[in-house]
């Protein structure tokens, strides 16, 4: 090996590791907590000051970043904000649970999500809000375990159904999961009926609903998910209503896949 590719590898390998750190700037500013000052961003990220400025610097030339001049916070910016919906646009599921989610929403007069799982966690990816005055906080772009929530319930029941048994008890620990018996046997019961309920995984008084949607192999892509008020999402109606029109709807996209049941 020469010295020019040694040197070439190099340069490829300080790129790319650069690039990744400009990407985890940028998911440092989509998480809430404490002001994203200079400071902050570079001992967040094991950064030395310069190089997280000269990062920041680049990213806000491209109006990825904004800097308050007065405070020194960054935030996403404008041009953050427009990619991210063009890239939401583009994806196939957002596509096409996208008018799904806007009759159902008609109907019921509910939020409906369609959401993803990403590792353990349930990713809420696009939204149609309804009219009530009373109504939860918008969720997209929001992450969670996937066992607050009926949506990481209906995914994970389809994609295994002794998954729980496989982990040790410090995995379980280190999800938080409070009683995994109990869950288990949630799983179970919600990939014999097709659908799961959750009564305050996500706060008090609100209950989430969800169907798992699957593409044309059978593998689950996402859920289809309804949220609202425990005061609304009464038993009876859960059960007369909601809950069919999800599992419908979920058919209807899982079609759009090529999903066909056997």
């Amino acid at each position: 090996m020469d010295t020019v590719e040694i040197m070439t590898r190099e340069k490829s390998s300080y790129a790319v590791q650069t690039v990744e750190k400009a990407l985890d700037i940028l998911e440092a500013l989509t998480e809430e907590g404490r002001p994203a000052t200079l400071p902050y961003l570079a001992e967040r990220l094991s950064l030395s000051r310069n190089k997280a400025f000269r990062l920041l610097a680049t990213l806000e030339s491209k109006g990825l970043v904004e800097r308050d001049e007065a405070s020194g916070i960054y935030r996403l910016g404008i041009s953050s904000v427009e990619l991210a919906q063009r890239l939401l646009n583009s994806t196939s599921i957002i596509k096409h649970a996208h008018p799904v989610m806007e009759r159902l929403a008609r109907k019921h007069d509910e939020a409906v999500y369609i959401t993803v799982l990403k590792g353990d966690e349930i990713l809420f990816v696009d939204m149609v809000d309804c009219e009530q005055v009373v109504k939860t906080a918008p969720l997209v772009g929001k992450r969670f375990p996937f066992f607050t929530n009926a949506a990481g319930k209906a995914i994970k029941a389809l994609e295994s159904a002794d998954f729980l048994d496989k982990l040790s008890p410090k995995r379980h620990r280190n999800l938080g999961i409070p009683d995994p018996a109990a869950l288990q046997t949630e799983l179970r019961a919600t990939r014999e009926r097709g659908f799961a309920v959750d009564f305050g995984g996500l706060g008090d008084g609100i209950v989430t609903v969800a169907v798992a949607v699957r593409d044309y192999a059978g593998k689950v892509v996402g859920a289809l998910t309804m949220l609202g008020p425990s005061f609304r999402m009464i038993t009876s109606r859960l059960e007369n209503e909601i809950i069919p029109s999800l599992m419908e709807g979920a058919e209807i996209l899982s079609m759009k896949f090529g999903y066909a049941k056997h």
